[in-house]
């Protein structure tokens, strides 16, 4: 493990704004958020503010919030409110990292920038899809013992390069990373061992994978598409 529990401070002045508002920001204001697995799920549905969560926990531990690792910074803006108020308590190997910006390892890998933060460090293999490169960087450079921070890395993955997904971020765990993925894939949570929390307006809960919504959504509308589509289908 890297981080063992994470807590936000509220910016004076700031109660009752966004994203202190947000449950899931409370939450980490009152109790704290704390890792009982080197690979964590947040899930929950859009504007749960799981991506607001990810987004800090990157920029707490000092990787670029465009995407990226802690020694190439895109986007050269400051840290979000939140992220500048993020605080871990760390295992050993995480408080050296801390301490030391130089020996900081990790990567934010964002859906929407991740082709261009791996150009910037130095993979992007451009004779392959979008989906076959993410994999292909992540063969190669996500590897060491570090803070792997991700927000819907499914997006561009087909089922079967979902499964290798996994494959890879047990591997990384393996081997001393420990991995923080926000995410809609009911695939990726089914990973063995990894703790889930899902995130909403009742703020963070551990949930098995058996029990949550997103799951149990899936498993329905597989097994009978017409009772979703004629809410929505005229």
């Amino acid at each position: 493990m890297i981080v063992e529990h994470v807590y936000a401070q509220l910016a004076s002045g700031e109660e009752g704004a966004w994203p202190w508002s947000v449950p899931s920001v409370q939450g980490l204001m009152t109790d704290g958020l704390r890792f009982t697995s080197p690979v964590t799920f947040l899930v929950g549905e859009n504007g749960s503010g799981k991506s607001t969560l990810v987004e800090a926990l990157a920029e707490g531990f000092g990787l670029d919030s465009w995407g990226g690792s802690p020694h190439r910074y895109a986007s050269r803006r400051s840290k979000s409110v939140l992220g500048e108020q993020i605080r871990f308590d760390a295992a050993p190997n995480g408080r050296r990292m801390l301490r030391n910006r130089p020996a900081r390892k990790g990567f934010f890998l964002r859906a929407e920038t991740a082709m261009d933060a791996l150009d910037r460090e130095g993979f992007a293999p451009d004779s392959v899809s979008h989906g076959e490169g993410f994999l292909a960087a992540f063969r190669v450079k996500f590897h060491q013992p570090g803070l792997y921070v991700m927000d819907e890395p499914e997006a561009a993955l087909s089922f079967i390069s979902c499964l290798e997904l996994m494959g890879h971020m047990d591997r990384l765990a393996r081997n001393g990373g420990q991995v923080i993925c926000a995410t809609h894939s009911p695939l990726l949570t089914a990973l063995p061992g990894a703790d889930i929390i899902e995130v909403g307006d009742h703020g963070m809960r551990r949930v098995p994978w058996n029990e949550l919504a997103l799951v149990d959504h899936w498993r329905r509308y597989l097994a009978d598409p017409q009772s979703y589509l004629r809410h929505i289908l005229d």
